[in-house]
């Protein structure tokens, strides 16, 4: 045996910290708002752009599968919080765009997401923690 700890390996213990918070906010969300966490991606995803999206757009920013973006689209499109339009020049090319509902369902979760974020940040302890924690979390993500 080499004596290799998976509990100490750093990408295992990164990858359960980043399941577990993002499996807490969904159980929020999903319980209030019937969303899964691909679908609060792609609205939070075309909330912040304000202008239509394309599906490979949103897969590159928020690490998904295309097929999964594809999926969540699909299931926002059919609850009449997303829109599609076709590219003119590239038919394959969908445009994504918040309708109404879809922005009006956003303005609900943010109050919520930030609830939860907040309540995250006071697990890290202070303030000053809070800052050191982001700094090497944004080295990590810049860098992987």
């Amino acid at each position: 045996m080499t004596g290799f700890d998976l509990d100490d390996f750093l990408p295992y213990q990164l990858a359960v910290a980043a399941a577990r918070v993002s499996r807490g906010f969904a159980d929020r969300y999903r319980e209030e708002f019937g969303i899964t966490i691909p679908e609060w991606r792609v609205l939070a995803h075309l909330s912040a752009a304000g202008a239509p999206v394309s599906v490979r757009e949103i897969h590159a920013r928020v690490d998904m599968d295309k097929s999964k973006v594809s999926r969540a689209a699909a299931r926002l499109e059919r609850a009449g919080l997303v829109a599609k339009a076709e590219n003119a020049v590239d038919r394959r090319l969908v445009a994504l765009t918040l309708t109404p509902a879809g922005a009006a369902l956003v303005a609900r979760i943010v109050p919520v997401a930030l609830d939860w974020q907040a309540e995250m940040t006071a697990r890290l302890g202070s303030a000053g923690d809070v800052a050191a924690f982001r700094r090497v979390l944004a080295r990590v993500i810049e860098e992987a």
